[in-house]
């Protein structure tokens, strides 16, 4: 029997973000990356409420969520989502974010860690220097703002002209995103301190470099030596690196449903 989707909006820190409910079972808050909205997850999303309920939540200024006079800040969209998980009544979700919703993600885990079950980053790094350095470089400079005109050709405005509330907006949406792109950061310390199981992924040739998403699999407990033939005493964090995925593709591979289903279907030891 095919799943009903229901959806609406929560007034939440003054913004009304909206949601949209798939699937039914354990929570799963699914986060979409910069000038994206749900839709980008293509078949990840339906392949991952098969087995569970997936929330896909439109970010600030995105999709079907109307910007507010505030700056666009990781902190500040993790507070939301924080927020949304009391809306709906739920205690402990399971959360899952890509890019900019990975970045998003991490800082619900360290600024709720009451609210996440399990975390899943996928293309997310924990500072700046995470991004292949010239990727890092260009987005010290990004200024998406001016090319507004241009950018009205791609499919990201495709999807913008169908959901968004108020089209003049789109503009904004760019110099947000580049200002909060344009930031440095390193978030290093604080993930030390995440206790919630968490799954890093990234594809093989991504913008993220590999040895950082090591790096950030160590500094969650990962990486150590097995304990045994039966796996006990392992770390509860994982790492996924996709063969023949890119920063562009990862978002709606299957294989990325594939990787991240049996980490979120797991009994925490």
């Amino acid at each position: 029997m095919e799943n009903k989707v229901t959806g609406g909006y929560a007034l939440v820190n003054g913004i009304n973000l909206y949601y949209q409910i798939h699937g039914h079972g354990q929570p799963l808050i699914l986060l979409h990356g910069g000038i994206g909205a749900i839709e980008m997850f293509g078949e990840v999303l339906p392949r991952l409420a098969a087995g569970r309920q997936v929330i896909g939540v439109d970010l600030q200024a995105h999709g079907r969520t109307a910007d507010i006079d505030r700056p666009m800040t990781f902190e500040a969209m993790a507070d939301d989502i924080a927020a949304l998980v009391q809306h709906l009544g739920l205690e402990k979700v399971d959360l899952m974010g890509y890019s900019l919703g990975g970045g998003t993600a991490l800082q619900t885990a360290i600024r709720h860690p009451q609210v996440v079950r399990k975390l899943v980053l996928v293309s997310a790094p924990c500072k700046r220097s995470g991004w292949h350095a010239e990727v890092a470089a260009n987005m010290a400079q990004m200024d998406m703002a001016a090319a507004a005109e241009p950018m009205k050709q791609s499919p990201m405005y495709a999807l913008y002209t169908q959901i968004a509330p108020r089209l003049a907006d789109w503009p904004v949406l760019l110099e947000k995103v580049s200002s909060l792109l344009r930031q440095d950061y390193d978030w290093s310390n604080a993930v030390q301190q995440i206790k919630a199981p968490t799954l890093v992924v990234i594809g093989d040739a991504d913008s993220v470099r590999p040895a950082h998403a090591v790096e950030l699999y160590a500094l969650l407990g990962g990486g150590l030596r097995d304990a045994g033939w039966d796996g006990s005493g392992r770390s509860s964090a994982r790492l996924a690196i996709l063969p023949g995925q890119t920063h562009y593709t990862i978002f709606s591979a299957p294989a990325l449903a594939a990787a991240v289903a049996p980490f979120l279907d797991e009994t925490p030891a």
